[in-house]
């Protein structure tokens, strides 16, 4: 990671290596290794083609049903041309540039293994542009996650050949244009390359890594702002004690509790005598709900760790063996399956934080109707749960999992699909929800903290709502609440998150 270059290598990638190449602008390298690998699966394959007379798929003859149909030598590298451009059906809302540049780097990593016998032009192209953050066009619709994820796979590499559209300083282009300023051919793609390209599941992986980026982040805010809603809502502390925890054994729970406890230590607040002798279940419960949200996450993880880790494109290739072999490691199921999980339990975040702001402002304990001094002239803090209602709405519709569905393509031949690349940006989706939903709670826990002054929260939880208030500002009169809210979410998009210990 010296001098901002990370060589890429056989070696497996983490969650939090590619967190530092994204934020820190780190430029991707070929190992040695990586390029003898791809060097030699390379030369095997044209060695291979040169002694055989037979089909071998994908290489010298059709793609999907057209498996049968050979093609001639001589227009091996049309073919795979013809693949790119045809497979490049990928419509829809466009993606991120970050997913995009995901998908890039995932992609040159897995080709660096040298299973995959393509050119060391081809990959060294994917890398410059990831190098360069020319960032071609890839939109949400399209791939059935089936073979891989080849609709926005193809439209992720057009410009290799000098097609499609990218985003280059600023401004949308056709990429034949970068590529001119760059002094780039269009690569000359040979036998098996738009298949190592298009097969994959780099576009469902690049969206679960980005997805997660973002999942880790909010299960750890979700801790804090529940903390200061149970402390503003002058909550018990008993259902977080140890002792409970230990006899329902979760690490997930026990590791919620833990973090509760940290967080409110020293609080006047949670230390006061109650009135009262249980709460609601959306307080009560947090150990529980969160953590079981925890272990999810951490499941979904290894998941996804192992996916980008792997080697997804078809046919595969293994010159120690003298193998070349046509499999199944471009069906997304894995994926599918775990995003699909992830997007349900991150949205229970969502749906315990909405009923936690519904208590903050039912007039309970002490606080004020609405959460203003003066309810009735001001409406306060009503409409914003309304917001959340209806985003944790959305996500429930959202949440419907794309892995039961398949519908059969390519004339029967591809006839189970696992929908993948529809969870992967459903998931997305749901985290980016659940975060709109934990700023409304956040919003309106700080309100709900000021009307308990003189009594102190914990210095930790004083010291958050400190930096959340150089941001967002107290609300004593009716006011444009939307932009509170969408402070509040700038606030934990990009505010530096401070470990509780």
């Amino acid at each position: 990671m010296e001098n901002k270059i990370h060589y890429i290598s056989p070696a497996d990638i983490t969650f939090e290596l590619i967190e530092k190449i994204l934020e820190n602008n780190i430029k991707l390298e070929l190992s040695q290794e990586s390029q003898k690998l791809i060097q030699k699966s390379k030369d095997y394959l044209d060695e291979k083609i040169a002694k055989t007379d037979g089909p071998m798929y994908g290489i010298n003859t059709g793609f999907g049903a057209l498996y049968d149909i050979e093609i001639s030598n001589a227009d091996l590298s049309k073919l795979q041309e013809n693949l790119i451009v045809s497979h490049a059906c990928n419509i829809g809302p466009e993606v991120p540039s970050d997913v995009i540049r995901l998908m890039l780097f995932l992609k040159a990593h897995a080709l660096a293994k040298g299973n995959s016998a393509v050119q060391l032009v081809t990959v060294q192209r994917i890398i410059d542009l990831f190098n360069n953050n020319i960032i071609p066009v890839v939109c949400e619709q399209g791939s059935l996650g089936a073979s891989g994820d080849l609709a926005p796979l193809a439209m992720l590499f057009l410009p290799l050949l000098g097609l499609g559209e990218v985003y280059f300083e600023g401004e949308k282009q056709d990429a034949s244009k970068v590529m001119k300023r760059f002094g780039w051919e269009p690569v000359k793609l040979e036998a098996k390359e738009g298949l190592a390209l298009l097969n994959g599941t780099q576009f469902m992986s690049a969206h679960g890594v980005y997805t997660l980026l973002k999942t880790f982040r909010i299960v750890k805010y979700a801790d804090i702002i529940g903390a200061l809603s149970l402390d503003s809502f002058d909550g018990l502390i008993e259902p977080f004690l140890e002792n409970i925890q230990k006899i329902r054994p979760h690490a997930g729970q026990a590791q919620t509790a833990f973090n509760f406890r940290l967080l409110l230590k020293g609080s006047q607040l949670i230390a006061q005598k109650k009135q009262h002798i249980q709460d609601p279940y959306s307080f009560r419960c947090i150990p529980q709900v969160h953590g079981a949200v925890k272990d999810t996450v951490k499941y979904v993880s290894g998941i996804i760790e192992t996916e980008i880790n792997s080697v997804t494109d078809n046919p595969t290739v293994f010159p120690d063996e003298d193998l070349i072999v046509s499999g199944g490691n471009f069906h997304g199921e894995p994926l599918a399956l775990a995003l699909d999980f992830l997007a349900i339990a991150v949205s229970e975040l969502g749906s315990i934080s909405e009923r936690r702001t519904y208590r903050l402002i039912s007039g309970e304990r002490g606080l004020p109707e609405f959460l203003v001094a003066n309810p009735g002239l001001n409406s306060g803090f009503m409409i914003p749960q309304y917001a959340a209602a209806s985003i944790v709405s959305q996500n429930k519709q959202l949440c419907t999992p794309s892995s039961v569905d398949s519908i059969p393509s390519s004339n029967e031949q591809e006839d189970h699909v696992s929908m993948g690349g529809n969870a992967a940006t459903k998931a997305l989706k749901v985290v980016l929800n659940v975060q709109k939903i934990l700023a409304i709670e956040l919003y309106n826990a700080a309100q709900a903290m000021d009307f308990r002054k003189p009594k102190k929260t914990s210095a930790y939880l004083d010291g958050f709502l400190a930096q959340y208030r150089l941001k967002v500002r107290f609300i004593d009169e009716d006011t444009l609440m939307y932009k509170g809210i969408n402070e509040t979410i700038e606030f934990l998009d990009k505010g530096r998150l401070i470990e509780v210990v």
